[in-house]
């Protein structure tokens, strides 16, 4: 789905988001939540709760959560997740294969994500997906963290590609949509459901695909036409 009367930029970088857009690991994610919240005494999320209202980074939401004991709240967090995370992750139906056609095109392949930064760059390095990045940007690596453009422009830097709508920026959540609008980038909304009413009042993606399998269609027939 596109905007009525849009144009669509061919790519020339593409800048993605990871859970729930390249790989899900919100199992894990929940458990190690729920983990810092019963340190904190606060009553633990569901799965779906935790897909719903998980979008900042930790240094960014932990202190509205835990006020004063956010740092030792993330360090709980972090010991959980750091167990954890790597046998509880899966990629997302033809993420795999998407990555793979797109390093074989002349496209620059970049992350942003609200994940702390070491552990996606384990992540990556652990489903075989380095070698596809110019960069794996995580929360911590830029002064601000994701809807910022800090970390935008760190993915591109040294890339000789600017900000602009040839630099597509593909996630799942408003925070992604929030992002690419900020820095001038095609945001692109890949997730099963359509936007709801409302939900983007001033930052309409310009672009919706299902999942990673239609958005590897959509730039096949994009860069054939």
């Amino acid at each position: 789905m596109t905007r009525p009367g849009s144009r669509i930029p061919a790519p020339r970088a593409i800048l993605f988001d990871w859970d729930n857009t390249l790989v899900d690991g919100w199992e894990i994610i929940r458990q190690s939540l729920n983990a810092a919240f019963e340190f904190g005494g606060l009553p633990p999320w569901t799965l779906a709760e935790t897909k719903s209202r998980v979008r900042a980074s930790l240094r960014d939401s932990f202190p509205r959560l835990f006020g004063d004991r956010w740092q030792e709240a993330m360090r709980v967090f972090h010991g959980h997740f750091e167990a954890h995370h790597l046998a509880g992750l899966r990629e997302m139906p033809g993420a795999g294969e998407l990555l793979a056609e797109l390093a074989g095109r002349d496209v620059l392949l970049a992350v942003v994500s609200n994940k702390t930064g070491r552990f996606l760059r384990l992540e990556a390095e652990h489903l075989g997906w380095t070698r596809h990045f110019s960069r794996l940007v995580g929360a911590g690596d830029a002064p601000r963290d994701k809807p910022a453009v800090d970390p935008v422009d760190l993915a591109l830097s040294g890339s000789g590609i600017g900000r602009g709508p040839h630099v597509w920026f593909v996630g799942d959540a408003d925070i992604d949509i929030d992002c690419a609008a900020a820095a001038g980038c095609l945001p692109v909304l890949l997730r099963q459901e359509s936007p709801r009413p409302r939900e983007f009042p001033d930052r309409l993606p310009a672009l919706h695909q299902s999942d990673c399998g239609a958005l590897h269609l959509y730039l096949n027939r994009l860069w054939a036409a």
